[in-house]
């Protein structure tokens, strides 16, 4: 049975971040996050941290980064099953083309796409912030993913036009930290409004 926060226990979000040169975007997310009262824990894949370190977001949310998806403390149930049972929400940003594909797939074998495949996305939102090249976004391996992914019951947060790291134009920017915001705050709502 999942149990979620109640009463002035503040929700516990879980962050998963993958490679991408977005991810600099998270630290400000988890620091707003954290000063709204939230609990907030990071999980990051080997890639993710090629771009930013998690100390970063360590001393954002004075807990530790979950890096290692088989590390088990004595007496205590796996750290995934915990944190998915504990959980309110879960998002990952930004999400790879091969998290993507990992998540479609059934494929478990990191930190992040661990975390949300443990979650029960029937009771817990898993929303997922893709972020990648225009080229990539629109692969057809990419939107057959997508479309499994919705399909499963993800949540997809569409990615936004703009200026890339690969100096062009297109689609497939990170949204900014606010409208992820407005996103898990939407998704939290509405998990609050469907009887149990």
């Amino acid at each position: 049975m999942t149990t979620h926060a109640t009463g002035n226990e503040a929700p516990v979000i879980l962050i998963g971040i993958t490679g991408g040169v977005a991810a600099y975007k998270m630290a400000s997310l988890v620091s707003d996050l954290v000063q709204s009262g939230r609990n907030v824990v990071v999980a990051m894949t080997e890639a993710a941290t090629r771009f930013v370190g998690p100390l970063t977001f360590q001393s954002l949310t004075g807990r530790e980064v979950v890096l290692c998806p088989w590390t088990a403390t004595e007496g205590l149930e796996s750290p995934h099953i915990h944190l998915a049972r504990i959980a309110s929400l879960m998002l990952v940003a930004p999400c790879s083309m091969d998290m993507l594909g990992q998540l479609a797939g059934g494929r478990c074998d990191n930190a992040v796409s661990l975390l949300a495949a443990s979650i029960d996305r029937e009771r817990t939102p898993v929303l997922l912030a893709p972020s990648m090249n225009e080229t990539m976004l629109d692969q057809p391996a990419t939107r057959r993913n997508l479309a499994q992914l919705r399909e499963d019951g993800f949540g997809i947060i569409e990615p936004a036009p703009g200026w890339q790291a690969c100096r062009t134009e297109g689609r497939g920017r990170l949204p900014e930290p606010e409208e992820l915001r407005s996103a898990i705050d939407a998704a939290l709502e509405r998990a609050v409004s469907v009887p149990s």
